[in-house]
């Protein structure tokens, strides 16, 4: 049983303790956060959804979490620009780590989380679940085999809306500071999807605009990556879809077969075809399978390093630096080369988008 702490019980804590509770090798142990009506909240939660009926440790002190010997692992859920520091705190501590995306808001930070993990002989999984899902491994076990031949182009489309209130609830959303951006923040999941199947990006050319709204981020991004293959990437995402939420799509063109995923939860199978006959189905789902599957893969490498993490810190980075590529080139006006040398998202204060 691996005994867990979540830190930061806000609106995706939910998520957290709906797949904790579904994992029989998991317990959720204590709870931190600086208002304690939310810690009560999410406890709750907890309690009906697992039907646990002991009382959790809450702590209003990271330091105290960390120094509770039945924590083993513990969750960061908070806002982003707290991810990176809270993180290495509890690596430093000896803890393993499930980390919400995006791992942080800078390179460095994400470079040094790495080296931690490695010093002190922690699990570290980045939360992008998607890969976790069954229809994304058949097309990835697709790509390896060779059953789609050379890949030629890899397109990943975010359409939603998030409103004036989506910012307003949370004064730390829409800055570069704290937020770090809407491609970090909503987009993420789709950018892993995409170097994950085509490979390493190379170099990224990217263009952003702002919306109406009163906030300093991007409501509008635009990409194209070069990868080492020769496949290459698009990329174009915004959240000032009218009316509301429309779509989120991958697709995949290769030389032996198409494939194309969409819908608002990407549970959608629009194009599935192969010159060979014998691919099996896609298999899909229901939603949130992959959550409770990214954790039991989390606690079997817990229990034992050889049964490895999928997303571990330094897999995690990968997408990290390609959406930092793609900031730093609309930054620049010209394309950038992969590995960056230094980034962080501060830097986009600097950025003069339209409006």
């Amino acid at each position: 049983m691996i005994k867990f702490g979540l830190v930061g019980c806000g609106r995706i804590a939910d998520r957290h303790i709906r797949s904790l509770a579904e994992c029989e090798g998991a317990e959720l142990t204590a709870l931190f956060d600086v208002q304690p009506e939310r810690m009560a909240a999410v406890e709750a939660d907890y309690v009906k959804l697992s039907g646990c009926q002991r009382e959790l440790a809450k702590y209003t002190d990271m330091e105290q979490l960390l120094k509770d010997p039945q924590v083993q692992a513990v969750i960061i859920a908070t806002p982003s620009a707290l991810h990176a520091k809270l993180a290495s705190e509890a690596i430093r501590s000896g803890k393993h780590v499930m980390l919400e995306k995006p791992m942080a808001l800078s390179l460095q930070d994400a470079e040094n989380m790495i080296s931690l993990a490695r010093k002190h002989e922690v699990i570290v999984q980045v939360c992008h679940q998607l890969r976790y899902r069954k229809v994304m491994t058949q097309v990835k076990e697709l790509i390896e085999s060779g059953t789609m031949g050379k890949l030629y182009l890899g397109v990943v489309s975010m359409r939603l809306q998030r409103s004036a209130a989506y910012y307003e609830a949370a004064p730390w959303r829409g800055t570069w500071e704290q937020d770090g951006g809407m491609l970090l923040n909503q987009g993420i999941h789709l950018v892993d999807l995409l170097q994950w199947f085509l490979g390493d990006g190379t170099r990224v050319f990217g263009s952003l605009q702002r919306g109406l709204l009163m906030k300093e981020t991007e409501d509008v991004a635009a990409g194209i990556v070069n990868f080492k293959d020769g496949a290459i990437g698009m990329i174009e995402a915004n959240t000032v879809t009218y009316p509301g939420n429309y779509d989120n799509c991958i697709t995949l063109f290769g030389e032996k077969g198409t494939v194309s995923i969409g819908g608002i939860r990407l549970d959608e199978v629009r194009k599935w075809s192969f010159s060979d006959p014998n691919v099996p189905d896609p298999v899909i789902e229901p939603a949130g399978e992959e959550h409770v599957r990214m954790y039991e893969r989390f606690i079997a490498a817990a229990k034992n390093r050889e049964n490895s993490v999928l997303i571990d810190a330094e897999e995690g980075k990968r997408a990290l630096e390609l959406i930092f590529a793609l900031y730093d080139s609309a930054l620049k006006g010209q394309s950038v080369p992969i590995p960056l040398t230094s980034f962080h998202t501060e830097m986009m204060g600097d950025l003069e988008v339209g409006i």
